[in-house]
């Protein structure tokens, strides 16, 4: 495989690093007029159905049942808890702070990967990492005054909702370990989006999301906003990623744990004129420190990277 060009990796890494990092803020700016669920259901599905009909247009064959049964899992873990999740986390809490909160996937991660026997034992430096963490979420949760939100005054709903969807990711990544709907990455991808997505909206659907909702309210920001999230925060990102999988470490391509939250935080501040305090900044400092305290004190010999579990990384955090 030939080496690539210095400026096609920075191209690569910004990608990851800003446009992953900005999804946050996006969000945000969508939910201002459109419901949350239906927002990330219908950008889901559109991307989905995009990323699995080029693929089958190139040639890729068409997965089994078993596959599509298997992204279906994968993508309500995924998308429809994991994305789902933030987004309606993020009615209630500013978009830096659920960023943040969804930090502590790795730590997730180290834990119930330990539990269930799919990891080994954590080490000292990921135990220390975890217990940092801890306490860098207590502090995000005693922060006081979202501001800028669109239901103020519940940020403790907004908190458990994005920490809920940090959670059911992990699970969902753990057993995505071993199965995949498809052999390639890409097609993989492009199914779990498409059965997440549609699995939120049913799920909006049924909250009652479109009873009052229009399109001619969607406001012009709103439309830019999900635009964006569609092709950059969906497609162009995830093919950043895949493609750093192939060229780095793939601990070097997981290097976003450490910068989204802190690229989220500060576009939160400059646009969305949300607060920034001693406390939130001290919570902050502490859950990028335990993240990446568990992601390097967890290294040990390297594995390369299954099709599925590139997949479903980035389909998530997309």
């Amino acid at each position: 495989m030939p080496r690539p060009s210095r400026a096609s990796l920075l191209l690569a890494f910004a990608a990851l690093y800003i446009i992953w990092g900005s999804t946050y803020l996006g969000i945000r700016f969508a939910i201002d007029s459109i419901p949350p669920l239906l927002m990330a259901g219908t950008r889901y599905a559109l991307a989905g159905a995009l990323l699995y009909g080029f693929m089958r247009w190139r040639g890729e064959p068409a997965p089994t049942l078993r596959g599509w049964g298997t992204a279906l899992l994968i993508g309500i873990c995924l998308l429809a808890f994991g994305n789902g999740g933030v987004t309606v986390g993020e009615q209630y809490i500013p978009s830096g702070l659920a960023a943040l909160l969804v930090a502590t996937v790795p730590m997730f991660l180290a834990l119930l990967g330990w539990l269930s026997g799919v990891s080994a034992r954590p080490t000292l430096w990921v135990s220390i990492g975890l217990a940092i963490g801890m306490v860098g979420v207590y502090l995000l949760a005693r922060t006081p005054g979202a501001a800028h939100v669109a239901i103020p005054g519940h940020e403790i709903i907004g908190i458990v909702c994005v920490l809920t969807a940090a959670l059911v990711w992990a699970i969902g990544s753990l057993y995505s370990k071993k199965k995949q709907p498809a052999s390639s990455p890409f097609v993989s991808g492009g199914m779990q989006m498409l059965c997440g997505g549609l699995v939120m909206i049913v799920v909006g659907l049924l909250r009652g999301e479109a009873a009052g909702f229009s399109i001619a309210a969607v406001t012009t920001k709103s439309w830019l906003a999900y635009a964006y999230l569609v092709t950059f925060g969906s497609i162009v990102a995830f093919t950043a990623y895949i493609w750093l999988l192939r060229h780095v470490e793939p601990a070097l391509a997981g290097t976003y744990a450490f910068v989204n939250p802190v690229v989220a935080v500060l576009l939160g501040w400059a646009f969305a004129g949300e607060t920034l305090n001693a406390q939130m900044l001290g919570g902050a400092a502490l859950i990028v420190v335990a993240v990446v305290l568990v992601v390097l004190g967890g290294r040990r010999a390297p594995e390369a990277p299954t099709s599925e579990s590139s997949s479903e990384t980035v389909a998530s955090k997309a």
